[in-house]
């Protein structure tokens, strides 16, 4: 039988752990794609806006246009929760003021100065959503490891839809379902393991990145039922972190090493030892030496930087074997 390979004969040094300049780049250029993507949307609306707007000879006259209204009050600097706290004559002055003071003074580039304004405001929507990215990418990146690993393995697994709340049987085309997993389910032998993303585990009483915990789908309901606040029944709890800039790597670890000491910790009360790991994107030489000795003392039980593919793969192959 072929050997496993596990991250104990991957890490065999600190300097291991440590995210290269490549990896860092690579990081970086994902990002600047998945940004691209993220405002398409928001392009396609200006263009609209555009296309909408370019029959209209003088800027007063576009309050005439109730397809508009939407855009005009965006462009005026309105945020769409904001909405709610307007009446229509509130609305009516943001736009018109948007008409004094900035369209009619572009003259006939009014048009133009609407759309720059529309997509400025728009940007800071944009914003909000690419801050949560380099953690989303993380994220999705891992769980498609892990169904590579079930996969290759040929385990079957369920999985449950972030969008509709149900299990799901692996369907024969997953094709971008990483975007949407909140949970794996899947059985190994005799054993039955669900894997939870983002749930606040009593014992720890704040938010765990990956819990893996030995039961079934039945046993994860609502309420203090829930397998969740059956501290036995948790097998490894985890922390991932998925910012790839270097600036923040020691941040990043900080955080997570907090999180894993409170999951100890809380377990540590009700006598109960579930095994820690760590998966990180940016990990700079400081923190790799503090992590690697926490692998080899034994604190931590298993890391993967996830820039690495071949670290990344190992520790999904072990979380499935839990």
């Amino acid at each position: 039988m072929a050997e496993k390979i596990t991250n104990t004969m991957l890490i065999k040094r600190a300097s291991d752990l440590v995210t290269s300049r490549e990896q860092t780049r690579a990081g970086f250029i994902s990002m600047a794609l998945e940004k691209n993507y993220l405002a398409v949307p928001y392009i396609e609306e200006a263009k609209a806006l555009k296309a909408l707007a370019s029959t209209i000879r003088k800027p007063e006259d576009l309050l005439k246009v109730k397809d508009l209204r939407v855009g005009l009050l965006t462009a005026s600097g309105l945020s769409d929760k904001s909405l709610n706290h307007l009446t229509e004559d509130d609305k009516i002055i943001a736009i018109k003021g948007l008409i004094k003071e900035f369209l009619e003074p572009s003259g006939e580039n009014f048009i133009d100065e609407l759309v720059y304004r529309y997509l400025l405001i728009k940007g800071d929507a944009l914003g909000g959503r690419a801050r949560n990215l380099a953690g989303s990418l993380g994220e999705r990146k891992f769980l498609r490891s892990m169904i590579s690993i079930f996969h290759l393995a040929g385990i079957s697994f369920k999985w449950k839809d972030s969008d509709s709340n149900l299990w799901l049987e692996k369907p024969t085309d997953d094709t971008g379902i990483e975007k949407r997993i909140k949970a794996f389910f899947w059985t190994n032998g005799k054993t039955n393991r669900l894997m939870i993303l983002n749930i606040n585990a009593p014992l720890v009483k704040k938010n765990v990145d990956l819990s893996i915990l030995n039961g079934k789908i039945e046993e994860l309901t609502n309420g203090e039922k829930s397998i969740i606040y059956q501290p036995e029944k948790y097998i490894s709890l985890g922390e991932l972190k998925g910012g790839i800039d270097p600036a923040g790597a020691d941040e990043h670890w900080k955080t997570a090493n907090s999180a894993l000491n409170r999951i100890r910790s809380g377990f540590k009360k009700k006598k109960l030892d579930p095994k820690t790991f760590f998966i990180g994107a940016a990990i700079e030489n400081s923190m790799a030496n503090e992590i690697f000795k926490q692998l080899r003392k034994g604190t931590l039980d298993n890391c993967a930087n996830l820039s690495n593919d071949e670290q990344l793969t190992a520790i999904c192959d072990w979380i499935m074997n839990l």
